[in-house]
């Protein structure tokens, strides 16, 4: 039987709950749901979902330190258009991305995507040059951590270094 053997240092990925899409993702719906602890280091966790409970979405997200120390994290699924994040100009439809949020980092930090709770319930996702910017009624409910973009056909594919691999070969 093949064997892997995981190291003390290996960050095996997180399973992350979904709370929505965004915008029209609301306060309520946003702290829902429930995060699981980071596994050990060399270790993973599992997720059972709850049949009798709410169906709620979960992603995996590659092991890294950010989503390993997440104190409370939470998924949010958004255009990019809605948060501003520019794509080639040859992708003319809305692309999903996954924003990984922690909900336990809510003090302000110039420049770093926030997660607004509006006084009308709703989520506003922003960055501000001074805490005086923030829409006045507003809690911070969490720190975009990391945002993944998917890979397109319309992106210039990742060099392998391998001139017979790369796409762009002219042999």
């Amino acid at each position: 039987m093949p064997l892997k053997q995981l190291d003390q240092d290996h960050y095996n990925p997180r399973i992350v709950q979904i709370a929505g899409a965004y915008p029209g993702l609301t306060k309520e719906e946003y702290m829902s749901v429930t995060s699981e602890p980071s596994p050990e280091r060399g270790q993973w966790t599992y997720d059972f979902s709850d049949p009798d409970g709410p169906q709620l979405g979960t992603v995996a997200l590659p092991g890294s330190e950010i989503v390993h120390f997440a104190e409370d994290p939470v998924v949010i699924i958004a255009e990019h258009p809605s948060v501003g994040v520019d794509l080639p100009k040859a992708i003319v439809d809305p692309v999903d991305l996954i924003l990984f949020v922690d909900r336990g980092k809510t003090g302000f930090e110039e420049r770093k995507f926030m997660v607004l709770g509006m006084p009308s319930g709703e989520l506003k996702i922003g960055a501000y040059e001074e805490q005086k910017d923030i829409p006045e009624g507003t809690d911070i409910l969490g720190r975009v951590e990391m945002v993944q973009i998917p890979w397109l056909p319309a992106m210039t594919p990742t060099k392998t270094g391998f001139l017979e691999a790369d796409e762009y070969f002219s042999g």
